[in-house]
């Protein structure tokens, strides 16, 4: 597709009021490499105002002056296209307290530093807490936040007081609900914004869109024309630097409980009354409760897990996960893992969902395919059943790729009537001309702004644990010989465990390569 001059309107981030930022982990990653540069896109695209400060909190024995740099640090690498001057006033605007998360002095120089600055740049008292620390410290900021007065519960306006909190929000259904319970006790609820990074890009937005905003679509998405749905996330990457707490953790409980369950549930929701955040959010609520659940869980051919082996990446040496440093000698901890899924409803009874991830895998992938029924009766070929066409996939490109991609039917040139499968594509950079906004752009703005539409809710974080948390338990509980016989290797740069691909043969399907 040659590229296209849009000339359709313009579709802008809405515009936040004064704001103050404060950033718990400010000396951490995923501050310098995701939250900064996010923060900068939208200072210098002007969706924040000049009323705004980035106030960094973190135990590391910095000043303002060194955070400074570690800011610009952080823009140099994670923004492209910089303007001359444009730095200097995010830059002067960013502010950093070194203390101890659980001493509150800390808290009270903190009251003071953004006091100082909400007069300074006159925000009006609104601020954002960003909790960008390790899990095991939610509790502790929260409980210090409020104990001294930096929040009041039911304070969401006139000024807001608000939490971003990143995932994982608990490991568990018992733990993230000791969580919510935890946070209620000092916040109301349209005070806390459960981050899922996924929610944030357009691509995964855009399945709202595409469903709801086009009859030729949403009039077929049932099981009377569709054969099944694939969710595919796969990365080249292995568990790298994460291996620690990874190992702890799994692709289970890292990826299925969160990333993907969202991903479905837009799939099949039931479109709401209204473009609203509760009604969106209670929508996907239903189908989490209709899923069927993984009791009496058989392997492999509901759910399946893998993991690394040693292998090259595009040329790149890989070693094998047992070799990753901080992973236990005999983990038997995924790295990869295919599972089927059911939605018992009208709308998606006996429609399997397969889901599958993994790591150090052949190429960097996300992307939803739904495959739908083939052709029941074809004039084109004499038996349908020895020469059947290939079905229509509707594929929507989370990344690398990004936009829609639908394979159709059609006629080869020439005199005969011969049909061949061609492919209808939509990329978002070639149509557009533009590069999409950053998921944390999105996310970051839409909490100034007070939009809870792209995040989780108690009952979605809740149902979705009640969900994974027997396939968890029934995993943990069993001694290392059994687990032995249920974990498939894979080597590093391949597309899986050869048992993922039986899984989906043994029911006549077949993966979507791309």
């Amino acid at each position: 597709m040659e590229k296209s001059q849009y000339s359709g309107p313009v579709c802008e981030f809405e515009t936040a009021g004064p704001c103050g930022i404060v950033i718990f982990g400010a000396s951490g990653d995923l501050t310098s490499r995701k939250l900064i540069p996010a923060l900068f896109e939208l200072y210098v695209r002007r969706r924040i105002p000049d009323n705004f400060f980035i106030a960094g909190v973190a135990r590391s024995a910095l000043d303002t002056e060194t955070f400074r740099e570690v800011v610009e640090n952080a823009v140099d690498r994670g923004v492209r296209n910089i303007k001359p001057g444009q730095k200097q006033g995010f830059i002067k605007r960013c502010y950093y307290l070194s203390g101890q998360y659980d001493d509150d002095s800390t808290y009270r120089e903190l009251k003071d530093l953004t006091g100082t600055l909400a007069g300074k740049y006159e925000t009006g008292g609104n601020i954002i807490f960003n909790i960008a620390t390790p899990p095991n410290l939610y509790k502790v900021i929260v409980s210090k936040l409020g104990t001294n007065s930096l929040v009041e519960k039911g304070q969401n306006k006139d000024p807001f007081q608000r939490i971003i909190v990143e995932k994982p929000f608990g490991t568990d259904l018992e733990t993230a609900q000791d969580l919510n319970s935890f946070f209620l006790e000092h916040l109301s609820e349209d005070q806390i914004y459960r981050i899922d990074h996924y929610l944030g890009k357009d691509t995964v937005q855009n399945i709202l869109a595409f469903r709801f905003a086009n009859l030729i679509f949403e009039n077929v998405w049932n099981r009377n024309y569709i054969d099944h749905v694939q969710i595919t996330v796969s990365e080249k990457l292995g568990v790298g630097h994460r291996a620690g707490y990874f190992d702890q953790a799994g692709l289970v409980r890292d990826m299925l409980q969160n990333h993907m369950l969202q991903l479905l549930s837009l799939v099949a929701m039931e479109a709401p009354a209204k473009f609203d955040a509760e009604l969106i959010r209670d929508e996907k609520v239903k189908v989490m409760r209709a899923i069927r659940p993984f009791t009496g869980v058989s392997y492999p051919s509901t759910i399946l897990r893998g993991q690394y082996k040693e292998g090259e990446v595009e040329g790149e040496k890989i070693s094998a996960y047992r070799k990753e440093q901080g992973v236990k000698k005999n983990s038997s901890t995924e790295t990869y893992f295919a599972a089927k899924l059911f939605i018992d409803n009208s709308r998606w009874e006996g429609v399997p969902f397969y889901l599958r991830a993994g790591k150090a895998l052949k190429e960097k992938k996300t992307q939803i395919s739904v495959i739908f029924k083939e052709v029941p009766h074809s004039m084109f070929v004499d038996d349908i059943k020895e020469n059947p066409l290939e079905p229509n996939v509707l594929t929507f490109g989370i990344q690398p790729q990004q936009g829609v991609f639908l394979k159709y039917q059609a006629k080869v040139p020439g005199s005969k009537m011969c049909i061949y499968p061609l492919q209808m594509n939509f990329n978002y950079a070639d149509y557009y001309g533009v590069e999409l906004s950053d998921d944390y752009e999105t996310l970051l703005l839409d909490c100034m702004v007070g939009d809870q539409t792209l995040f989780w809710s108690k009952k979605g974080i809740e149902k979705s644990w009640a969900l994974i948390t027997p396939l968890l338990q029934e995993w943990e509980k069993s001694n290392y010989d059994n687990k032995k016989v249920k974990l498939f290797f894979y080597k590093a740069g391949s597309t899986g465990p050869r048992e993922a691909d039986r899984m989906i043969e043994n029911d006549n399907r077949k993966w979507i390569l791309s």
